[in-house]
């Protein structure tokens, strides 16, 4: 039999038909606007049967003993357990104390309200995501220059700008969409510091010095309007901080800038003027600025420029989402007055969307070993593996050792779930049915269905939630008896419920698509309109402006180091097989440690005397890690790049051993994460 759904076995939600045969999961096919012989390979998918009837996977209930070893247990022990540990603390007059940490493999959508909703129910307000570190920074400076995360229609557009990222390894709906334009004639310019396969089809190619986006974008501002190529119509109507924008901007010429980004000052004004002049064009971003340091400016600055060419919300351009009508369901009304969030150094990032809530992870560690602003004693850490996934591994590893009390929802044993004092076995995305974010931020709303029941004694997450509330007293908060009555009671205000969208398995559009909403509806910003300049941020004590306070000092760890760490690392390419550090238990998809790989470049590698598959030490003043080398022109001299997410296939591998979390994002909470100074050197083992 076959059904429809969507996976969610990485971040991209991608519709799907299944094939089932008497109860058994076989095969699973990505669907596409375009041909399937012109679709973008997804590898796990095609590995789907291995990932969920996997031996490694995780289908009971562990709990541990004092001291002593994770052993199997039932249900009601394990959640008696932990539901034990919410009312102890809760006795105690610190509800605040237990937290709960969001990583990414359960999505954004309902998980996320469901899990925010206990606790905020349950008194703590330390619900927290992984956001500081991932798209939700970036969705912050959209949000604060035009009122949302744009996204774009690069299947219409005449121009593409990519800029940090490779959607052929991360999200193969938007591939699609590129390969069909540039199939008609759309121009393709692409920046990032890794000549990535779309890089290398690219009519230009900007191979940016790592962590200094914003620079570029602010030259490519410049050249744009001294060159009067901006949008006069929409700038003048719809814009405010302009003149602001045009007087900041001068400082930052392309002739005097390039050399500093590693750029030909020709060819980024070649760029400039092809994105400028090209209608309709759209751009698109991506996690190669997430994890920088400048996070926060260098987003704002590159989403400058969808307003300035006037290509916001129009049709092939960047379109700002019609979000569904919904009930909210975290209940942020029943925290006590007066309660912070260990977060609350990041009070911006915390209130800038009414539905994302806290997102600094780091403030998670700050709180165990610091105690600051208060101390944390039990965390619950869903779809997610913060000892390898973390800056600093060695500084989050520690705080989860610290815990009075850890739990790990998770489908497999990781480094995490390792300290555990229980685990519950989650279930995988065919086997629950929930809203993900994708589906309720923009038409039409698609039901990620399940097609098979749960492997093991694994249960959803919307389960273990829902029973674990009732536990803990809060069983009116928790009336559903089934996540179809959960979602029809959110979606109520939409007109759609559980029984029309599996009627209707390729969504239920409540909207029809509208574009330039601004002409009608403004803007979602303070002033109505798409701000150069942001009042809001200056009266907070942040640039209103991109870079009107000049350039930050560091854009890049440890670069007051670089005399001793000369070379600048790079965290890795994402690998369509794997997601973040899941998937390596998988043999189909690991095949024989493929990938996991330092690529230098063969001018650094000829003065270190390496050649490829020479094993490799790279350090930093946190730590080094040892990897196989692969000599590769994809890099620039002077930079690296280190395969991630391999920490939790092998400790030797663990990338984030070198990262920071000492300096971070005034704004977002954002480590310099993705790009360090770092050392090279034959590993001692290396026989040679």
């Amino acid at each position: 039999m076959k059904n429809d759904t969507v996976c969610r076995m990485c971040s991209s939600c991608c519709p799907v038909e299944v094939e089932v045969v008497a109860g058994r999961l076989v095969s699973a096919r990505r669907k596409s606007f375009v041909a399937e012989d012109k679709r973008s390979p997804c590898r796990k998918l095609a590995a789907v049967v291995d990932i969920v009837y996997s031996e490694q996977r995780l289908t009971t209930p562990l709990v541990r003993e004092k001291g002593g070893d994770l052993r199997p247990a039932t249900w009601d022990e394990a959640l008696n357990r932990i539901a034990a540990r919410f009312q102890q603390y809760k006795a105690q007059g610190m509800p605040q104390a237990v937290g709960w940490l969001r990583g990414m493999a359960a999505d954004w959508g309902t998980p996320w309200d469901y899990a925010s909703r206990l606790m905020n129910c349950y008194g703590s307000p330390n619900t927290i995501g992984n956001g500081s570190i991932c798209f939700v920074a970036r969705e912050m400076a959209h949000t604060y220059t035009y009122g949302a995360m744009a996204f774009a229609e690069a299947a219409k557009a005449k121009c593409i700008l990519v800029w940090g990222k490779h959607d052929a390894d991360t999200t193969l709906g938007a591939a699609d969409a590129i390969n069909h334009a540039v199939s008609q004639g759309a121009k393709l310019i692409v920046v990032d510091p890794i000549q990535t396969p779309l890089a290398k089809r690219a009519d230009i190619w900007l191979q940016i010095k790592p962590g200094h986006d914003g620079l570029l974008a602010m030259a490519m501002i410049n050249e744009i309007i001294s060159s009067d190529l901006y949008d006069h119509e929409f700038v003048e109507n719809f814009t405010v901080g302009f003149d602001q924008l045009r007087e900041v901007a001068g400082r930052y010429t392309i002739d005097a800038i390039a050399a500093d980004l590693w750029l030909d000052p020709g060819q980024v004004r070649e760029a400039a003027r092809l994105y400028a002049t090209t209608k309709p064009a759209c751009l698109i971003d991506g996690n190669g600025l997430d994890m920088q340091l400048d996070i926060f400016q260098s987003t704002r600055a590159v989403a400058c420029l969808r307003g300035l060419t006037g290509n916001i919300d129009r049709p092939g351009g960047d379109v700002l989402p019609q979000p569904v009508s919904m009930r909210p369901l975290q209940a942020r009304d029943r925290l006590p007055a007066g309660v912070l969030p260990v977060t609350a150094a990041y009070p911006l990032f915390n209130t800038f969307s009414e539905s994302w809530g806290n997102q600094v992870q780091s403030c998670v560690v700050d709180a165990i070993l610091d105690k600051k602003p208060y101390g944390l004693k039990m965390l619950v850490v869903q779809a997610g593996n913060p000892v390898v996934t973390m800056a600093d591994s060695g500084r989050a590893s520690q705080a989860m050792r610290e815990l009075e009390f850890l739990v790990v929802i998770d489908m497999f044993m990781t480094k995490t779930a390792e300290l555990a004092d229980v685990v519950l076995p989650a279930s995988g995305c065919f086997e629950k049915t929930q809203l993900n974010r994708f589906a309720t931020r923009n038409n039409p709303i698609i039901l990620q269905n399940q097609v098979i029941e749960p492997v093991g004694q694994s249960w959803p997450d919307w389960k273990i939630v829902f029973e674990l509330g009732r536990r803990i007293g809060l069983e009116e908060d928790f009336p559903w008896e089934t996540v179809e009555a959960a979602i029809d009671y959110q979606l109520a205000p939409s007109g759609v419920g559980v029984e029309k969208l599996r009627e209707n398995p390729d969504g239920v559009r409540v909207e029809a698509i509208r574009h330039e909403k601004y002409r009608q509806d403004g803007f979602a910003t303070p002033s109505g309109k798409f701000e150069f300049f942001s009042a809001r941020l200056q009266e907070n004590g942040q640039a209103g402006l991109p870079y009107s306070d000049g350039c930050p000092r560091k854009l890049i760890s440890f670069v007051d180091q670089q005399q001793d760490f000369p070379l600048i690392g790079i965290s890795g390419a994402r690998d369509i097989r794997f997601t973040n550090s899941q998937y390596r238990t998988i043999p189909a998809l690991l095949n024989d440690e493929l990938g996991c790989v330092v690529d230098l470049h063969p001018l650094d590698a000829a003065e270190l005397a390496v050649q490829t598959g020479d094993q490799i030490q790279v350090a930093t003043p946190k730590g080094s890690i040892v990897m196989p080398a692969r000599i590769s022109s994809v890099v620039h001299p002077g930079s690296i790049r280190i395969a991630w997410g391999w920490g939790d296939y092998n400790d030797q591998y663990n990338l984030n051993t070198l990262t920071d979390d000492d300096i971070r994002n005034p704004v977002t909470g954002t480590p310099g994460q993705r790009t360090f100074m770092c050392r090279v050197s034959r590993a001692k083992d290396d026989g040679n």
